[in-house]
């Protein structure tokens, strides 16, 4: 099994320490994550999932993102339609897609503890999807 994995720069150090948590998930459950993508941000992962999707080779793909709490609802609206784009895209691809977005509407002490486990259940989903 292929993974690809969008990942947002945004928060890239963060982002970083997830995709090695995916990396070492998909490794003890015995599958690759074969491509890996950088995007500026969450917004920006639907259009280059749409684009990785078409690749025969790609069996399932994850994001991983943070989407932080701000002074207006714009990460809300943002995460919303992000995530509605995502699951579109499973749709018409008929391909998993392990949503490893933190957030919206997460604050500083919110991430930290959240980067492992959104990054090894967006591995872990598209594994179980794709059975």
């Amino acid at each position: 099994m292929n993974i690809a994995a969008v990942c947002g720069t945004f928060h890239k150090e963060e982002i970083e320490r997830m995709l090695e948590y995916a990396q070492d998930e998909a490794s003890i459950r015995d599958v690759k994550i074969s491509h890996i993508l950088w995007v500026p941000g969450s917004m920006e992962a639907p259009l280059a999932l749409e684009r990785i999707l078409r690749n025969e080779e790609v069996d399932a793909a994850i994001t991983l993102g943070i989407i932080e709490r701000g002074e207006t609802q714009h990460g809300l609206a943002m995460g919303q339609a992000v995530t509605k784009a995502i699951i579109e895209l499973q749709i018409k691809h008929n391909k998993p897609i392990g949503l490893g977005i933190i957030g919206p509407g997460a604050e500083k002490h919110h991430i930290e503890p959240r980067l492992e486990p959104h990054a090894r259940s967006a591995v872990n989903a598209v594994i179980e999807m794709s059975k």
